[in-house]
């Protein structure tokens, strides 16, 4: 099973794909809670180059607080991650698919609300 819900965009440039990709995101339900910049991080950090790489924590909090009341320490795996990164050619946004991410919690009900989640994440993306 793969653990990501996937699109390459083709020529694109990079800024443009991010802003679509927010818009897309709050048109969908989801609110970006957190930003790492992992570009600049790793040249602060480690004095690296790499590829423009952004991670964007995206969060509904209606499906997030449904999910805390049926399992209150999955906020662990929250919020579900969204990734743009540059690569050959154009930008690739991958999500979290949360069904896979969750399969190490044994619950059924937090399974449908992670089902839920990746549907929703998975028109974001497309809309991108």
């Amino acid at each position: 099973m793969s653990y990501t819900i996937d699109r390459r965009i083709a020529d694109a440039d990079f800024d443009d794909v991010d802003a679509r990709t927010r818009k897309a995101l709050a048109d969908h339900g989801f609110g970006v809670l957190t930003e790492i910049d992992v570009k600049a991080t790793m040249k602060k950090k480690l004095d690296v180059e790499m590829p423009a790489y952004w991670i964007l924590g995206a969060c509904n909090p209606g499906m997030a607080h449904q999910a805390i009341g049926i399992e209150p320490r999955v906020g662990a795996m929250l919020p579900c991650n969204v990734i743009l990164r540059q690569v050959d050619g154009g930008v690739e946004i991958s999500a979290v698919d949360p069904v896979a991410s969750m399969q190490a919690i044994e619950n059924p009900q937090l399974a449908s609300v992670a089902g839920q989640v990746r549907d929703m994440l998975a028109k974001a993306v497309a809309a991108i």
